[in-house]
């Protein structure tokens, strides 16, 4: 049907080897599946992490072989930011195109997780009835991913400076992610945020996004088309801004948000390739988020964006060009991606609001400079002070290296600051931050724990303001684990 999105056929693996020791896997799967049940049962958890720990234990090939007995479209999402909400967007469309779909929804995204949803989803030996698996995989797990679940579809939503100690600088991640690419089949599919030069590299061994890709696999691409919405120079924490071929200073027609936009190199000629899939249209919407247009090789498609920001409109254009690469039991009509977008709500901790009693909350993730800064944007457009706890730790998720913090826009909010409760083990490091921005000493409380900091936070809102939570991804657990035992907010994994 005109407008109706369509897909090619879907990737059908070659047949499976035989599986060795099969009692074993069995048994993985299992005790895995037990795992899950006991820990949900004694509220332990949502057994998202703990079971594939356990399977893998048992059977560390438990992932490769759950893939090889099944013939479920699988797509791996990747990338610094965007991965959770990206995948819940996908998993919305997939659904309202016939397709059940498994998925790490909670954003368990390290080896133990992905291992984890598999074996949800599997039987005893292995088999799913869901058409398609959704993985969210973290950047410096998905080499160990992608050999074992061959994806028919690779999604990379862009590439930024983030916990340097655990995935190194840009170029570093942009080699490992290109090897991937270029490991897959000609039947598989690579979706790439083309506004990323980095991303928009991978295909090309020569780093030239200007030529001819050198991948096998299709390559679909997306991102933002025309200037109308962005500004024409990359904010001060922009990080990738020269040509990835030559090394000369990018000129940009649009950029949108930190260093995605509309590119192109004036030393070699190199520029951002042609849009598969392009947002051409971007307007606020009253009912909050963004009313969008994005152009697909069926045709246009109007949606409603819920989410608030410019990175809900990347990952919006994203979960779209994964489904143009996605074999749909029926065609998707622009009617249906439209209510499936506008249903989707956000992740937990993604300025997840809250409320807390008689208090109002702002939950919001934050783990670099651009995931800090464009969450501080739609903080800043609200009226009124901003009463604000920042918690941050130095775990091995969180990332030991806070050298990113001095790259944040701190000194857009203090202005607005009207009180500031920082905590988490790297607490006072982050109240250096906010008083090098020019935060007065005297509305700064500094409170290492966080259900203590939580409490004293809660009593400086006046009635009818909100407290703004910014934290890194253990004290955001830590803190959302308080709220859900005063039952403020339910259990991560039923959401």
């Amino acid at each position: 049907m005109s407008g109706a999105l369509t897909a090619g056929p879907r990737h059908r693996r070659n047949s499976p080897p035989a599986v060795p020791a099969q009692a074993r896997f069995t048994l993985a799967v299992a005790a895995g599946k037990a795992a899950g049940a006991a820990s949900r049962a004694l509220g332990r958890g949502g057994g998202t992490s703990f079971p594939g720990a356990i399977a893998r234990r048992i059977d560390p090939h438990v992932l490769r072989k759950v893939a090889a007995v099944n013939n479920a479209s699988t797509v791996v999402v990747t990338g610094s930011n965007g991965k959770t909400t990206t995948c819940r967007m996908l998993a919305a469309l997939a659904q309202a195109g016939g397709l059940k779909v498994t998925q790490n929804r909670t954003g368990s995204n390290l080896l133990q997780g992905v291992i984890s949803a598999a074996v949800r989803g599997a039987d005893l030996f292995g088999r799913m009835d869901a058409e398609l698996l959704l993985l969210e995989v973290d950047e410096a797990t998905v080499r160990r991913v992608v050999p074992d679940m061959q994806p028919d579809v690779f999604v990379v939503t862009n590439i930024f400076r983030d916990q340097l100690d655990r995935f190194g600088e840009l170029y570093t991640m942009a080699r490992m992610l290109q090897m991937i690419v270029h490991s897959l089949p000609s039947s598989a599919t690579v979706v790439l945020n083309a506004d990323d030069p980095l991303v928009a590299s991978l295909p090309d061994q020569t780093g030239s996004a200007a030529t001819a890709t050198g991948a096998a696999a299709r390559v679909v691409c997306y991102g933002i088309s025309g200037s109308g919405t962005g500004r024409k120079v990359p904010e001060h924490s922009a990080d990738t801004i020269r040509c990835v071929r030559c090394q000369h200073t990018l000129t940009y027609q649009a950029v949108h948000l930190s260093h995605l936009g509309d590119y192109s190199c004036p030393a070699c000629g190199g520029c951002r390739p042609a849009l598969d899939v392009a947002v051409s249209a971007i307007r606020p919407s009253p009912a909050g988020g963004s009313d969008v247009t994005i152009e697909t090789p069926a045709g246009p498609m109007a949606l409603r964006i819920p989410l608030a920001g410019m990175h809900n409109v990347y990952n919006a254009a994203a979960a779209l060009a994964c489904v143009t690469a996605l074999s749909l039991p029926r065609p998707l009509e622009p009617a249906q991606a439209r209510q499936a977008m506008a249903a989707v709500r956000p992740a937990f901790g993604r300025l997840e609001e809250i409320r807390a009693g008689d208090r109002q909350i702002t939950l919001a993730f934050v783990k670099n400079p651009t995931s800090y800064n464009t969450t501080l944007g739609e903080v800043l457009c609200r009226p009124g002070r901003k009463h604000v706890l920042a918690a941050h730790s130095n775990t091995v998720v969180d990332g030991e290296d806070f050298a990113w913090l001095w790259d944040v826009d701190i000194e857009a909010l203090v202005p607005q600051l009207a009180s500031l409760t920082v905590s988490g083990s790297r607490a006072e490091e982050v109240a250096l931050r906010f008083k090098y921005a020019g935060a007065d000493p005297a509305i700064i409380t500094v409170i290492p724990d966080r259900t203590a900091a939580l409490q004293v936070a809660l009593t400086q809102p006046q009635p009818g303001e909100a407290l703004h939570i910014f934290a890194g991804y253990t004290p955001m657990r830590e803190i959302r684990a308080v709220m859900q035992r005063r039952g403020w907010v339910s259990r991560s994994w039923e959401e």
